[in-house]
């Protein structure tokens, strides 16, 4: 097969507007992306079989990335080398697997059909992305080889040969073979079966150590301050990106926030432990840089459950994840792949080297505490000083986007001087 040189980016898929009808953005060798007219993006390969030219759908983007549709990209143009078209190809797996669920499910037993209940029963609070990347997955990994199959009779020899067609990507294997061992941990708690398949094979894919979220300097943070508001996003977009800085709180916590949490005269924003990483409640000291924020979005709702970041498209759902990710990706300020997490690395490596301490700076971040005695004596003491810290912080930032725009000022200035030179 020829080299295929793609030319999408995630980025760039991301950013792609909805038209009045709808266009195509191309990644080479006949793959592209569709976007409707309602702002769908969907992966779509173009190719020719026995003199005609067909087209087969491989998913929808965000749920099946860059990566994963050109690994399916390159399985299809196999097949098309071995005389297979994968069109013809898909509706035969298909047809076989509906045939082979519709017996298992005549039983009641089937893996695929018990793992639509856990997607549905154990996933019930995460994100509808997050529930719809785990069913993708599922549905383009796993279930084509014992989707069909009763619970009882997976073995760990299917589970292996699922993740070993995933070992060039294997972060994509793993993540495959929790799911199952996941699924299987929930069908033992339902006494539907006594043994985890996919529990023998931790390790078997040796997945890269993961790489910390990179925090930045000061002279950076300055720099990445400024560029946040010439970035040209919605204001609500860097409203949230000001708000990760100045409460050093996790991106879900922010972007989910609502009204009825804050109480802006006691400049208090109480998060419950519903929404909390840990469990346990967080309450947030606001600085006048934070209240002034919060002051200016009062405009976009005001209502209790209304979200204080909502979609700019629907203010009925908060800000989305990707969205915020996607400008982050997009700010030009010196330093690559910085991600919204990085915020709070930033923040306490900041407040930790101007002599706060450890114990406040934890606090802060609602890290968990241990000794349960500790923990509640410190839900309720600390209080200035988490204030004063977060007070700190916020006037730091200011005077650090200041230097930063009092130094490309200067060097605007020297680089003018030089060319009239």
């Amino acid at each position: 097969m020829r080299l295929c040189n793609y030319s999408l980016t995630p980025t760039r898929i991301s950013s792609a507007k909805p038209r009045s009808r709808l266009y195509k953005l191309t990644d080479g060798g006949g793959l592209f992306v569709e976007v409707s007219a309602a702002g769908l993006k969907t992966w779509r390969y173009q190719y020719r079989f026995g003199g005609s030219r067909r087209e087969i759908t491989i998913g929808k983007f965000p749920e099946v990335g860059v990566a994963d549709a050109r690994e399916r990209h390159f399985e299809m143009r196999a097949m098309l080398e071995r005389g297979i078209d994968p069109l013809d190809a898909r509706r035969q797996q298909e047809s076989a697997r509906r045939e082979r669920s519709a017996e298992a499910r005549a039983a009641g037993d089937d893996f695929e059909s018990f793992s639509r209940r856990w997607i549905r029963e154990r996933l019930a609070t995460k994100s509808e992305t997050y529930r719809r990347q785990v069913e993708s997955r599922l549905e383009r990994f796993v279930w084509p080889g014992i989707g069909s199959k009763p619970l009882s009779a997976v073995r760990p020899a299917d589970v292996l040969e699922i993740i070993e067609a995933r070992r060039a990507t294997p972060k994509t294997a793993e993540g495959v073979r929790q799911h199952i061992q996941q699924i299987y941990n929930y069908a033992i708690q339902k006494l539907l079966v006594e043994v985890n398949p996919a529990l023998p094979l931790r390790g078997v894919i040796e997945v890269p150590a993961a790489e910390h979220h990179r925090h930045l300097t000061e002279p950076e943070l300055g720099a990445f301050w400024r560029s946040v508001a010439k970035q040209g996003a919605h204001f609500v977009t860097i409203g949230a990106t000001r708000m990760l800085m100045y409460t050093m709180c996790r991106k879900s916590e922010v972007l989910r926030a609502r009204w009825r949490e804050f109480d802006l005269e006691r400049a208090q924003w109480d998060i419950p432990a519903e929404r909390m990483k840990m469990k346990a409640p967080h309450r947030v000291y606001l600085s006048r840089q934070a209240l002034e924020l919060l002051g200016l979005l009062k405009a976009f709702g005001s209502e209790p459950q209304a979200y204080v970041f909502p979609s700019v498209l629907r203010a009925a759902v908060p800000l989305g994840d990707a969205t915020l990710n996607h400008f982050f990706k997009r700010l030009d300020f010196g330093v690559p792949d910085f991600s919204p997490h990085g915020t709070r690395g930033t923040a306490a490596t900041l407040l930790r080297e101007h002599g706060f301490s450890r114990e406040v700076v934890e606090l802060l971040l609602a890290h968990a505490e241990r000794n349960k005695v500790t923990a509640a004596y410190h839900h309720h003491e600390m209080a200035d000083e988490r204030r004063r810290a977060l007070q700190y912080l916020a006037d730091q930032i200011d005077r650090l986007a200041q230097a930063a725009h009092h130094g490309s000022t200067v060097a605007e200035a020297r680089d003018s001087t030089t060319a009239a030179a």
